[in-house]
């Protein structure tokens, strides 16, 4: 009676608690479902403490059911089975809240509105954000966030159409590239500490929460992997008829069930999880990259090369990113083996011995190739960049080369650079491959060396054991292959760390180096005491020595000195640019400077002249007019919204200078430093600029100006003279005329210059004065208006887009089967192809055999004999080993040929490619294809497409071993494949677009980061740093949100086939137990089991990978988008052959030549018509942007001619090979281009000539003293486009390669606008001498430089308008007269 009534209040018990338990669950889900309503950012603590003890409690019961289930053989009680049942479901739910009470935030994001129109930034420990297209992720709730829901409106949207850039949402308010990059300052090591791993332990302090979250969830993931082998023995037992109760076969299953579910959610949380790490370590930093690209200094940036620095934010951010994903393999590795050993022990006793000596030797083995692996990666990292760099320089300098015909040397070196990479890298594939064999040999080889020793011991072998034996050595497979590969990743990371450390720690410049000073109190803005400085940080010999200067408020100071006598050194000095090394700076007031190289960014003139400030149209058309920029801007088919090409090359070299001194003037600052402004633009420009600009606008501001203009110098308040380094002389212009030395020099070799202008410009005195001031009549200006309107009005007709620079193409919808049948038969055609198939399907096949002869050798009613079941399972092993061996080999074998000729093909390409391809595309378009894109092809597809062809004969082996032992299953397979293709349209739709939208948003990132080195002195003079590192964070935060969806599609993916795979692992094995013995016997059974496993690992695998395969091989459409480029006419025309000595004479002739640049643009160059004798020295002069540079561009072919044609010495040049026609022609472009390398491979790149005949050049052309004095001589370094090198110096060196060249026809293109009047009436001199018999054509803005030649021909807006000599020109009223007059005048008027 007592016991019942006991039992009674047990019951009753029972009730309440479970009464109570539903109250509290209720209560729970409405707490959760008002978080939201009440903008709970954070879970109460109270439900956070619940959930923890909650999921104690059920993993308590858990193990206890079990305990009971496997040990307890007597009939337990039925309430009791339903309790331990009702635990088992429940522990998924609640490792799943327990999950979401370890997490910080509910999930819930606030969207303020920011009061009183204030931007409320948010703070880094709140999740607020103030963007109004709010993040998906952002807003999910828990259950949406643990299965991947909140994916679901991308998905649908690219299911639907192809994804565009605005479609992605925009990334969760945490992970913006803003926030990172405040968390990375943050945690920066202070100016005063010295650490050795700065970036590791900064980044450690700013991830270690997330870190520890993915590795509590690598710890469930492990945990709940061998659940599965383990169950083996029970279900052969239990289909044997040993099970304990009829019912235990349902609890197997079951417990097989919640197994699989929990390892699905953690793993696929922990990549998830692993790659958003990965994410915001590649955001943060990129960011503190650039910001630390914005303060280097001089040496360290020249140290690093803008092409490196590129590296650094492309290459290694990357690597450190991708790191995280195999973080914790290190230690997780230790902890698998351990335990799949302790199992193993468990079976097959002391035998497993073997299985430890074997690992130990695999891994003893892949750690040796390992260290060998990152020695060879280095070294394919190292010969990598070297290539980049050459191939970066390449493009940027595509004009010159084309000029010069020295495409085939630049393909040399770069195929050389290329070929030390490829050697490397084969090595270091080979070194992969060995890997590979190793691991894939593994599980085989640890059964045949456990088997046998167990056989020789004579342990007993039944299905049961073996099928657990087997698949414990199947899972040990993915830590020994994780583990040398997370070797590699850590290896590489630790490089890619010691680069990173090297340049965020290398040396900034000095902030406190010049004294800013807001108002003056004094009437002194620019004052140097004492100054010395040097461009080196660990100065040898300083550049500048003992600097004194002093410039008043509202003065102009003129600079002035021979080339390379330091005066834009002087520029850089006073805007801090240089190592102080002794002295004292001081500045009064904001500073502008305008470079004496160009530079202009890529976007619209209206944006490079706003350069960040507000518009205010009255200053802006000020700005215009002073500047003279109006009339271009009336040329130009959009105005200001025209778009600059990269380095503003659709521009003049004057229009360029023009709109970088309206920048300055716009910006309003009180100190303006002019580095040679007049050099680009022809005379009457430069007058009007002098007048308007440095006279007008900037009367009542300080202005230090470098100048070669002599005739400028009366106006100037103060004149410093440079020598060597040095002032050798300062005051007014007279009484610095008086005592002679230097300025005195410059002055006569000016008055020398201008005495022919003189003399040509008074005939006589009655008609200087019919000489008008502009020689057009009314009526003549208004027909050529009219007729430039009609031109322009045409243009219109077949008008594009303002935009020079297209957006990047992208295919859309699948990459077609074409571009997988190009790269895999790219080789060796489809035998190849055959090759690898075969050799895959028979190494499946071999493992299917020793499989099928271990069920058969231990089935119950067979007789075992131990030595032919060791015997044979040896042979099956050893050939299975063979197999996987070629397969490897053979695999990197094709996958290295393909990727070699890949890339001859996109470098011949390139290199053919018309020169108005390298003006609308973006050079960091063309890096990306030969950077990452080449990347991807020469490593990861060969690897992962060879991995997808395996995967899927596994999987064919899977369902081949299940459907023929637990047949019904048949009938699941065939929903399965439809729902796993279903859900992989879905996904590819997106995760293809996503991919290509990264590549394609990449490009901009890396763009504007190399635009911004290379201008980074005038945005720190302008203080523009905030604007610059605003751009840039807007630009990573479009990749990143690309990169983040990619991600979350990757394992919405995951996670939904897995699932499934599970649910029907688990169907299928009830099948096996509730059919009976007869049909399906024990061993096969455990067979079936062995392969079935790891069915939804390898079905989501197989459909990843392919898909993974896919998005790489965008690499291969990319590439091959660029091998098609349409190619510009062939170097060499066999037929059409020059004489040797061609041209003999130098005759030209011009008939109605009419040139565009596009299609779709004005005509440039409208008909001209003008015949040249040979040997004659023709000047060519107008106004900037009238068509000069581009008469020469078509005497080379850089604009084909679209109509009328060009005939030297009675060859139509249009019908030559272009190499045949380039290499007979000398020029000195505009811009003085030279290479990395040193003074003999910038003088002589072919090596054609003696070092005799070089120095002789060098002699000729003014450079002689200084390459002598430098120790190395000839090999003397110059560094990346010739940066230490001043411009004069530079453009010396570019004549001097000419004089080596001994052409018959010499262009010269400004070629003497960045040197003083002395140096260039010498360098005139020498080319009439050195050029007698030659015909020259000589562009220039100089007057004296053209007052010598025999004819001049006038060109203005495209038309040729004179052509005479110049004496004739001067005697009536003409074009060329005004602007002769107009630069005699200039002095006297100013």
């Amino acid at each position: 009676m007592g016991s019942k009534g006991s039992s009674k209040s047990w019951q009753w018990i029972e009730v309440i608690f479970r009464i109570a338990q539903a109250l509290t669950q209720v209560a729970v889900f409405v707490l959760v479902a008002h978080e939201q309503r009440f903008h709970a950012i954070k879970h109460p603590i109270s439900l956070r403490i619940y959930w923890v003890v909650q999921f104690v409690l059920v993993f308590v019961f858990c193990v206890s059911g079990l305990t009971r289930f496997f040990s307890v053989h007597q009939k337990v009680d039925s309430y009791m089975r339903m309790d331990d049942v009702f635990s088992l479901i429940g522990l998924p739910f609640s490792l799943f809240l327990l999950i979401v009470a370890s997490q910080e935030t509910s999930g819930i994001i606030v969207i303020r509105e920011p009061e009183d129109g204030l931007d409320t930034r948010a703070q880094l420990d709140e999740p607020i954000v103030d963007d109004p297209d709010m993040s998906d992720y952002g807003a999910a709730n828990i259950y949406s966030k643990a299965t991947w829901l909140w994916m679901n409106t991308v998905i649908n949207k690219g299911y639907k159409n192809p994804l565009k850039i605005d479609d992605v949402p925009s990334l969760p308010a945490d992970h913006l590239a803003e926030r990172m990059s405040e968390l990375f300052e943050s945690n920066w090591p202070n100016p005063g500490e010295h650490t050795k791993h700065a970036v590791a332990l900064t980044l450690f302090k700013c991830f270690w929460k997330e870190i520890a979250f993915t590795g509590f969830l690598a710890l469930i993931k492990l945990g709940v992997m061998y659940v599965g082998p383990v169950l083996i023995q029970s279900f052969v037992s239990f289909t044997s008829g040993m099970g304990s109760s009829p019912y235990e076969g349902y609890y197997l299953v079951l417990t097989l069930l919640v197994a699989k579910i929990a390892e699905v959610l953690s793993s696929h949380h922990f990549n998830f999880h692993s790659q958003r790490i990965g994410l915001l370590i590649r955001s943060t930093l990129i960011t503190g990259l650039y910001r630390k690209g914005l303060k280097l200094s001089c040496s360290s940036r020249q140290n690093h090369g803008v092409g490196q620095i590129v590296n650094y934010m492309a290459v290694d951010a990357q690597q450190l990113g991708d790191l995280m994903n195999q973080l914790h393999s290190i230690w997780l590795m230790p902890l698998q083996l351990l335990a799949a050993l302790v199992l193993l022990y468990l079976y097959m006793g002391v035998s497993t011995m073997a299985a430890l000596i074997g690992i130990v030797v695999i891994l003893a083995f892949v750690v040796i190739r390992t260290k060998k692996c990152n020695v060879f990666q280095y070294q394919v990292m190292r010969n990598r960049d070297s290539r980049l760099k050459a191939m970066n320089e390449m493009i940027n300098n595509m004009r010159v080369i084309k000029f010069q015909a020295w495409e085939d040397y630049f393909l040399q070196r770069i195929q050389s650079f290329r070929k030390l990479e490829y050697d490397w890298l084969s090595k270091f594939a080979y070194t992969v491959a060995a890997n590979m064999t190793v691991l894939w040999s593994a599980p085989l080889v640890l059964s045949v060396l456990v088997f046998g020793v167990a056989t020789w011991m004579g342990v007993y072998l039944d299905a049961a054991t073996v099928f657990t034996a087997t698949t414990i050595m199947k899972i040990l497979q993915e830590p020994i292959r994780n583990f040398p590969q997370s070797l590699i990743q850590i290896s590489q990371a630790m490089i890619s760390l010691g680069r990173l450390d090297g340049y965020l720690m290398s040396p900034e410049l000095d902030e406190g180096a010049v004294e800013r000073v807001e108002g003056c109190e004094d009437d002194i803005s620019v004052e140097v005491k004492q100054g010395s400085f040097s461009w080196e940080d660990e100065a040898t010999e300083e550049t500048l020595k003992g600097l004194n200067l002093q410039v008043k408020k509202g003065q102009l100071a003129a600079i002035v000195g021979t080339v390379g006598s330091g005066k834009s050194s002087v520029l850089a000095a006073i805007l801090g640019e240089m190592h102080k090394t002794s002295g004292k700076v001081r500045v009064c007031g904001s500073t502008a400077y305008v470079a004496q190289t160009s530079w202009i960014q890529n976007a619209t003139i209206q944006e490079n002249i706003l350069f960040g400030q507000p518009m205010n149209t009255e200053k802006y058309k000020e700005v215009i007019r002073v500047c003279s920029l109006e009339k271009d801007l009336e040329i130009m088919e959009f105005g200001d919204q025209t778009e600059i090409g990269e380095r503003g090359i659709n521009l003049s070299g004057g229009q360029k200078q023009r709109i970088q001194l309206a920048r300055a003037i716009y910006q309003d600052c009180d100190v303006y430093l002019l580095d040679d402004i007049f050099s680009a633009v022809d005379a009457h420009t430069g007058s009007e600029i002098f007048k308007e600009c440095v006279r007008g606008a900037l009367k009542d501001k300080t202005i230090l100006l470098v100048t070669h203009q002599v005739d400028f110098l009366h106006n100037a308040d103060h004149i410093f003279v440079m020598r060597d380094g040095m002032i050798v002389q300062s005051g007014k212009y007279n009484e610095l005329l008086e005592a002679g030395l230097d300025f005195g020099a410059l002055v006569a070799a000016y008055e020398n210059s201008m005495d022919l202008v003189e003399m040509s410009t008074q005939p006589s005195d009655d008609q200087s004065e019919e000489t008008p001031k502009s020689p057009i009549s009314k009526s003549k200006s208004l027909e050529r208006v009219k007729s430039e309107k009609k031109e322009l009005k045409k243009s219109e007709s077949q008008k594009g887009t303002s935009k020079l620079v297209e957006d990047e193409e992208r295919e859309t919808g699948r990459v077609s089967l074409e571009v997988y049948r190009q790269y895999s038969t790219e080789a060796f055609g489809w035998w190849g192809v055959a090759a690898v198939i075969l050799v895959s399907l028979f190494w499946v096949a071999s493992l299917m055999g020793s499989d099928y002869w271990l069920a058969y050798e231990t089935s119950e009613d067979h007789t075992f004999t131990p030595r032919l079941f060791i015997f044979v399972y040896a042979i099956v092993g050893v050939i299975s080993c063979l197999f996987v061996s070629a397969r490897a080999l053979l695999i990197t074998f094709l996958g290295l040929k393909t990727a070699q000729s890949f890339f001859n093909q996109i470098l011949d390409s390139i290199l053919h490619a018309p020169m108005s391809f390298f003006d609308t595309t973006p050079s960091g378009r063309i890096l990306n294809r030969a950077s990452t894109d080449q990347t991807n092809v020469d490593l990861s597809i060969p690897l992962f497409l060879g991995m997808t062809i395996v995967m899927y004969f596994n999987l064919l082996s899977i369902v081949v071993v299940t459907c023929i032992y637990a047949w019904p299953t048949i009938f699941l397979i065939i929903p399965l494949t439809w729902v796993n293709l279903w859900y992989r349209g879905y996904y590819l739709a997106n995760s293809r677009e996503l991919t290509r939208l990264s590549s394609i948003t990449k490009a901009p990132v890396i763009h504007h980061f190399s635009e911004t080195v290379s201008g980074v002195m005038t945005i720190r003079c302008f203080r523009r740093h905030a604007l610059f590192s605003k751009q840039n964070i807007d630009k990573v935060n479009v990749n990143l949100k690309m990169d983040f969806y990619t991600n979350g599609a990757n394992e919405w993916l995951g996670f939904r086939l897995e699932f499934i795979g599970s649910v029907v692992l688990c169907i299928a094995t009830l099948f096996m137990i509730i059919l009976p013995s007869s049909i399906i016997k024990p061993e096969y059974v455990g067979l079936s089991l062995s392969y079935g496993l790891p069915l939804n690992g390898v079905l989501f695998w197989t459909i990843y990978m392919t898909c993974f395969v896919e998005n790489k091989m965008v690499s291969v459409e990319r590439i091959k988008q660029f091998i098609t480029l349409p190619s510009e006419a062939a170097w060499e025309i066999k037929e059409c052959l020059p004489s040797p000595n061609w041209p003999n004479h130098g005759h030209i002739e011009l008939k109605d030549l009419q040139v565009r640049y596009r299609s779709n643009t004005p005509l440039v160059l409208k008909g001209i018509t003008i015949g040249i004798r040979g040997g004659e020295k023709i000047g060519v002069v107008g106004r900037t942007g009238s068509g000069k540079s581009t008469l020469i561009q078509v005497f080379f072919r850089l604009v084909e001619p679209c109509g009328g044609k060009i005939v030297i010495d009675g060859v139509d040049i249009c019908k030559m090979g272009l190499h045949d026609l380039r290499s007979r022609f000398g020029i000195i472009p505009q811009e003085p281009v030279l290479f990395q390398g040193t003074v003999r491979s910038n003088v002589d790149p072919l090596g054609l000539y003696s070092e005799e005949e070089i120095w002789k050049s060098l002699e000729r052309c003014q450079l002689k003293d200084v390459v002598s004095a430098k120790p190395e001589k000839l090999d003397a370094p110059v560094a990346d486009g010739g940066e230490n090198w001043s411009v004069g110096q530079r453009q010396l060196m570019c004549l001097g390669r000419v004089m080596l060249k001994k052409s018959r026809i010499l262009f010269m293109d400004e070629a003497t606008a960045s040197v003083d009047s002395q140096t260039d009436a010498t360098i005139q001199k020498i080319i009439r001498e050195d050029f007698v018999s030659c015909t020259i054509i000589t562009i220039a803005h100089r007057i004296p430089t053209v007052m010598d030649c025999d004819r001049v021909l006038v060109i203005d807006a495209g038309w040729s308008k004179e052509f005479d000599t110049p004496s004739r020109l001067l005697e009536r009223p003409s074009l060329f007269g005004a602007l002769v007059q107009e630069y005699s005048n200039r002095s006297s008027e100013l």
